[in-house]
């Protein structure tokens, strides 16, 4: 009897402690992966004694061991270490996919993980061969090691994995021959995009073409290995002919081409003698400017003409070059010309907005810009000239920057950056026809971020700055869709006369702070 007791305890303290080595042992293969490849992205609490109860780890019903890990998507990046994962010897699901591991698989991986059913390494960049332990796992139902650089021959050990129903192989480096797979149970299967050669086998003929593209495969279900044709030597006759027809090609193209220089000569030489009847067209609307309490009409094709106009009747003297009143520029911009290269420009209208007109202006080198011909300003030179001196210094790369300016008591110019993709509003409704492609919302919510910034720049250098007159058409875009704030600073300017003028957002406070300007 005293031998059946000692007997009974030595099989008790065998027994009874087996299920607590299991999940500690289990709770150190988790953190000896999460030092190696997610110290920083795997957020478990280390305090706890068990792991079932951390992000992407299942536990069985008696929290006896860990069955399941899901970490997809997390970050994880190194290499996976050895005696980790192959220590779970309960794992049945094991999910890395979309993530950044890289380097071989250990050898031992999947040498202890029998009861494993699904395998998912997809979009890693695990590199190497499959290691040969993966095909003793004869529980496998899914395996997907898609979109890696997994590299060498394509096993034949697979035909061990007799219960395995999806295989997804694409987007590696596997080569040479397709091997004769015969799984019954497979029901998906993909090798595309790999470096595959040689006849497809017939157990895998009944799969989608869709499956083996991006290979050098043959036979069903693509063309079949024995239709390739010989090919034919082209004959001599043949060959005179190839020649024939390039060498005719080629003096026809050099004719089109000559053909199309004297056109363009022809324009050039017309473009010149047409030149100074340019200067006299009417290319800018009409605009009514008044003067001593009558109206006069004033129409020009460049701003040349329509500024000469005004300094003769004015008796202004000096207006074009650089002395006082010439152009002021402002700031770094390395732009150079004068007054007298923008008067001589073309001038093209952009549109009306509050403060006056714009124009596109290309100057004889090429260079354009947009020109604002400001109206109803009135001014002193000093107080001018301190305004565009406090608008000149807003720097951000949201904000449409003033580089020059040009002041006398007739006509107020000011020089900013062309911008060719015109406003948000003329984007947003200028063309309601059937060709016009709609703004996606992320443009729009990159546009609509990049003015807030711009706004929020000119907010934080004080109220005598502030945009108040906040409106789609002053929004202006670049050729990447990048938002510029343009018109800021130009509040001040408006004539005390016409302050309903401003017909944009304002945000709160905005009027009493428009009141005050106007007072001042």
């Amino acid at each position: 009897m005293h031998h059946v007791l000692l007997f009974t305890a030595a099989i008790l303290l065998v027994l009874l402690p087996s299920a607590t080595p299991d999940i500690a042992s289990d709770r150190a293969a988790l953190l000896g992966l999460r030092s190696a490849v997610g110290g920083r992205v795997l957020l478990w609490d280390l305090s706890s004694r068990t792991p079932c109860s951390w992000p992407g780890v299942i536990c069985s019903a008696d929290n006896s061991s860990v069955v399941e890990l899901h970490l997809p998507g997390m970050g994880l990046s190194g290499q996976l270490p050895p005696n980790t994962i192959s220590n779970m010897t309960n794992l049945q699901t094991l999910s890395l996919r979309y993530n950044a591991l890289s380097g071989p698989l250990p050898a031992d991986m999947f040498t202890s993980l029998i009861s494993l059913r699904n395998l998912y390494l997809q979009h890693n960049f695990f590199n190497g061969q499959i290691p040969d332990s993966l095909f003793s796992l004869t529980s496998l139902v899914r395996v997907n090691l898609a979109e890696n650089n997994f590299s060498g021959p394509i096993s034949p050990s697979f035909n061990n994995l007799t219960r395995l129903g999806t295989l997804y192989l694409q987007g590696n480096h596997f080569s040479g021959p397709i091997p004769d797979l015969n799984l019954p149970a497979l029901v998906q299967f993909d090798v595309s995009n790999n470096n595959l050669t040689g006849e497809i086998p017939n157990g895998l003929s009944r799969k989608p073409k869709s499956s083996f593209a991006g290979n050098s495969l043959c036979g069903s279900p693509l063309n079949s290995c024995g239709n390739a044709k010989p090919k034919k030597k082209l004959s001599g006759g043949a060959i005179a002919g190839i020649i024939i027809g390039s060498v005719l090609g080629f003096l026809l193209i050099l004719l089109l081409l000559f053909c199309l220089c004297r056109v363009l000569a022809g324009k050039r030489s017309r473009s010149k003698d047409e030149g100074v009847v340019k200067e006299r067209e009417l290319e800018i609307p009409r605009e009514k400017t008044v003067e001593s309490g009558g109206e006069k009409d004033v129409t020009s094709s460049s701003f040349a003409a329509a500024m000469g106009a005004k300094e003769k009747e004015k008796g202004e003297a000096n207006l074009i070059g650089g002395g006082k009143k010439g152009l002021v520029f402002l700031g770094k911009t390395g732009w150079k010309f004068d007054l007298e290269d923008l008067l001589r420009a073309s001038a093209e209208v952009l549109g009306k907005g509050t403060f006056g007109t714009a124009y596109k202006a290309v100057l004889e080198s090429g260079l354009a810009v947009a020109v604002k011909r400001l109206r109803d300003v009135n001014m002193g030179e000093k107080e001018f000239r301190e305004k565009m001196e406090e608008i000149g210094r807003m720097d951000h790369e949201n904000l449409v920057p003033l580089w020059a300016y040009h002041y006398n008591r007739e006509e107020k110019l000011l020089v900013y950056d062309y911008l060719p993709m015109g406003s948000l509003s003329a984007l947003l409704h200028g063309n309601k026809g059937a060709g016009r492609t709609p703004l996606n919302w992320e443009t729009r919510a990159s546009i609509a971020l990049g003015a807030a910034k711009g706004i929020s720049y000119l907010h934080s250098q004080g109220s005598t700055i502030s945009h108040g007159n906040i409106k789609s058409s002053n929004i202006l875009l670049t050729k990447s869709y990048e938002a510029r704030v343009s018109d800021f600073g130009l509040l001040r300017l408006a004539s005390c006369a016409t302050p309903n003028r401003v017909a944009g957002y304002r945000v709160t406070g905005s009027n009493r702070s428009s009141k005050s300007l106007s007072e001042s």
